[in-house]
């Protein structure tokens, strides 16, 4: 192999243009592919910038071309040459109207053959893909999503700090604070015993940065959280964190709306109108079932619980009398495409949300047929009708349940499943909202208390601020998300600055005095020097640049990510540690799971 003396890159591979021609350049890449015509050699070389060929010709030192004809893909080369235009043009490649008529070419390292080919959309399970990521990485897909992403972030540095924005960095070592899901612990070896924790977020960090008096805070935050994965979840992700002193909830939105406004339109070429629509969480649920609800298309929810509880239909009546529902969606002019068959695994679906089952009614052809109308009176039947604005075509799908949870939960994921199902989502077609007014508690029956909905740290509505401790479940937060098309992209709150009104709500969790000066005594006590009214907002990034990208998880826009089990194919991590690792931080290892 060549040494890279006295080489100096010219260009980029995919930089070059017919305008270059008569230009001597220096470029290196990979080799995509090698084709040998016998007396003619063509090299497709390829960096993160694109495809550029080089060509080897009887015009070529023999010592050049012999070299040319023995390179293999992914073989990494560096070549000297003149542009000059190609006799056979490519359309199809920004490149493709010249090529390298190469001069020097030198052998930098060789490669095995990779166990996937190194193409746009690689056919590849997931687990190789994630065994070889550095080969993943090098697909030009794979490239420009993160390259993206790299230039969204370099816009929210632009755009925060064009706003009067610092960006300060807070501590990844930390104190456990329990409250939520769970923390990664890191063992202390200078203190036997204790354990640091790393962030689930710089809550409180950018809250003690406004008592500080930086007033316009930013960080792009790596944040932890020990919790079960999905799609759009890792157990270390990205924040853009933000937080800001002397705002009002309308103002924070403001400046958030022209981010969004200025990311889209300089990524996408995508002009986003603002302001964006504002929505309460109740009226999210009550119409679409969801607090993060996808308005690309219709399907809203109809409450009908009135018109049927004291009909003799008992999965209806028994619902209601246990103080839950019965609601209804109607698939407008959908009832053709959902024959009997599909309606059957349509009530499959909804199970999966605990839901015991799907009624439905089908108006086609002047006709209606329905899994419940001989039930029901001829009056009660049209009723429901009404109320779900049917007419000939329509699709009328009903769940109904003693908890209203489990009704919002089935009809909020039928009503995107049947979207998906009629090729409705449109991923152009970005839909923002500020989903407002969150319940400040939800109740756990895991744990049989109520717990903070967002955190404990947010503000409640002010008249509700006598309910934190008298009517829990009906009192609200001045919490705000951002949603688009279905996703949360952030969720942030104004945040509560007196001491008195953070151990009240700390009691409504039901902290003692004792437990609250131990968990959260230095926010609560720094709460006495004066605390401006502050709020703030934090986005995922990695969800950001999913949805900009059409990818159909974040992990194609996290370098390295997680798989399902938190591990990482690539590193064989977790792993186990050496004794003396262990010695050394007073750990005893006592039982391990095989598996």
């Amino acid at each position: 192999m060549d040494k890279l003396e006295q080489f100096r890159r010219t260009d980029y591979c995919g930089t070059l243009r017919a305008g270059d021609a008569g230009r001597t350049v220096s470029v290196c890449g990979w080799v995509q592919r090698r084709r040998d015509l016998g007396g003619l050699v063509f090299i497709d070389l390829r960096d993160r910038t694109g495809l550029l060929q080089l060509a080897f010709d009887d015009s070529t030192p023999r010592d050049i071309f012999e070299k040319a004809s023995a390179l293999r893909g992914e073989y990494v080369i560096a070549a000297v040459g003149k542009v000059r235009e190609r006799e056979a043009k490519n359309p199809e490649l920004p490149t493709g109207d010249v090529e390298i008529d190469v001069t020097e070419l030198r052998l930098l390292a060789k490669a095995e053959t990779p166990p996937f080919e190194i193409v746009e959309d690689s056919d590849v399970k997931d687990v190789v893909r994630l065994k070889y990521r550095y080969l993943d990485l090098r697909r030009p897909d794979m490239q420009r999503m993160i390259a993206l992403r790299h230039k969204i972030v370099k816009i929210c540095r632009d755009y925060y700090d064009e706003q009067g924005f610092l960006e300060i960095e807070t501590p990844i070592l930390t104190k456990s604070t329990p409250e939520g899901a769970r923390d990664y612990l890191v063992p202390s070896r200078v203190h036997p015993g204790k354990f640091y924790a790393l962030p689930q977020s710089p809550q409180q960090y950018k809250q003690l940065l406004m008592l500080s008096g930086f007033d316009r805070y930013f960080q792009i935050a790596r944040c932890f959280r020990d919790e079960d994965l999905r799609a759009d979840r890792q157990p270390e992700f990205t924040q853009i964190d933000l937080e800001m002193s002397f705002l009002d909830e309308e103002q924070i939105q403001e400046i958030q709306e022209g981010f969004l406004k200025r990311v889209f339109q300089e990524v996408l070429g995508v002009e986003v109108a603002t302001p964006f629509q504002r929505m309460p969480w109740r009226e999210a649920m009550d119409r679409f079932g969801s607090d993060k609800p996808d308005l690309r298309f219709g399907f809203e929810l109809k409450d009908i619980s009135d018109l049927v509880k004291d009909c003799g239909f008992g999965v209806f009546t028994s619902a209601i009398e246990a103080g839950g529902s019965v609601r209804l969606i109607n698939l407008n002019g959908h009832a053709a495409d959902f024959p009997r068959k599909k309606i059957d695994k349509l009530g499959d679906f909804v199970k999966t949300y605990r839901a015991k089952g799907l009624a439905w009614a089908r108006m086609l052809d002047g006709k209606v047929t329905s899994s419940y109308q001989k039930f029901l009176t001829d009056e009660e039947n049209a009723a429901i009708l009404e109320r779900a604005g049917a007419k000939d075509g329509d699709l009328i799908l009903i769940v109904g349940d003693a908890k209203d949870e489990v009704v919002f939960a089935a009809l909020g994921a039928l009503r995107v499943e049947c979207a998906k199902q009629l090729d409705l989502l449109d991923p152009r077609d970005f839909r923002f909202l500020w989903v407002t007014e969150f319940p400040m508690f939800e109740w756990s029956e895991e744990e049989e208390r109520y717990q903070a909905m967002h955190h404990p740290f947010t503000a409640p509505m002010t008249e509700d601020e006598d309910k934190m401790l008298t009517d829990k479940k009906n009192c609200r937060a001045r919490a705000y998300d951002i949603v688009l098309n279905g996703t949360e992209l952030g969720g942030g709150s104004i945040r509560i600055n007196t001491p008195e009104l953070q151990t009240k709500a700390f009691q409504a969790l039901g902290l003692s005095q004792e437990d609250i000066q131990e968990r959260f005594g230095h926010l609560v006590n720094a709460f006495q020097y004066g605390a401006p009214p502050h709020g703030g907002l934090a986005y995922g990034l990695d969800r950001l640049v999913m949805l900009m990208t059409g990818a159909s998880s974040i992990r194609d826009v996290i370098a390295f990510p997680k798989v399902q089990n938190a591990s990482d194919l690539m590193m064989d991590c977790p792993d186990v540690v050496d004794q003396k690792q262990l010695d050394d931080l007073s750990i005893a290892v006592t039982a391990v799971e095989e598996g």
